[in-house]
């Protein structure tokens, strides 16, 4: 039996009777479940792809360019924003050595987001959620406190701190993913990321990270 059977999503709905949802994406594969259980319920939802935190360039262009080719399968809008990588860097100075779901994370979602809730006044969406709190590798607590710090900035909006890992929603991305064969992603992002993945892979006697050569479902 296909497993994707096996684990029904619920109907959801938008928080307040949200009516338009401009969805925060970091990846396709964080993106795809969250994508499919939105379809799956009717709801009216366009991609926004803010990730200047991204390193290096060509990291960033197959991450953006995975997710555009799954959202243009479903038809799906899709909003390509600007690479702001020097700000991102400016705001990160004095935090290159902060741990992963640290301060420098909170700057990193502070500015995805404040960026996404501004698009999304300025667009008639009523609702702003992001893909990112579906890993496991993140602080979903950290993530909503971030949404919710920038919706509470433009009346009438509101930040869905819906737990999309749930229900086996975690288990549907990591199967969606092999279905697609989507691009995985060996670290989470950033350029200190990179740099303290690789130490720690060096260390380990592993290889550093090949940008670009690994793929789910490669194993099947």
């Amino acid at each position: 039996m296909d497993s994707n059977n096996e684990l029904t999503r619920e109907k959801l709905s938008l928080p307040n009777a949200g009516k338009k949802l401009l969805l925060h994406s970091c990846c396709a594969p964080c993106a795809g479940e969250v994508m499919e259980a939105l379809i799956s319920s009717d709801i009216d939802f366009t991609i926004y792809f803010y990730n200047p935190n991204i390193h290096p360039r060509k990291e960033y262009d197959i991450r953006k360019d995975e997710n555009i080719r799954f959202a243009e399968k479903h038809n799906i809008p899709f909003i390509d924003a600007d690479y702001d990588v020097d700000n991102w860097f400016d705001l990160a100075k004095g935090m290159e050595h902060e741990p992963e779901r640290g301060v420098r994370c909170t700057m990193c979602f502070d500015m995805r987001f404040e960026k996404t809730a501004a698009y999304a006044a300025e667009n008639g969406f009523d609702v702003i959620s992001s893909s990112l709190g579906i890993s496991r590798w993140k602080n979903m607590e950290q993530i909503n406190d971030c949404g919710l710090r920038a919706a509470s900035r433009y009346p009438n909006m509101d930040y869905w701190t819906f737990n999309w890992r749930k229900k086996g929603g975690s288990a549907r991305m990591l199967e969606i993913s092999k279905r697609e064969k989507f691009y995985m992603q060996e670290y989470c992002g950033c350029a200190y990321s990179l740099r303290d993945t690789n130490k720690w892979r060096m260390a380990s006697g592993r290889e550093k990270i090949e940008l670009g050569t690994k793929y789910y479902g490669e194993e099947d």
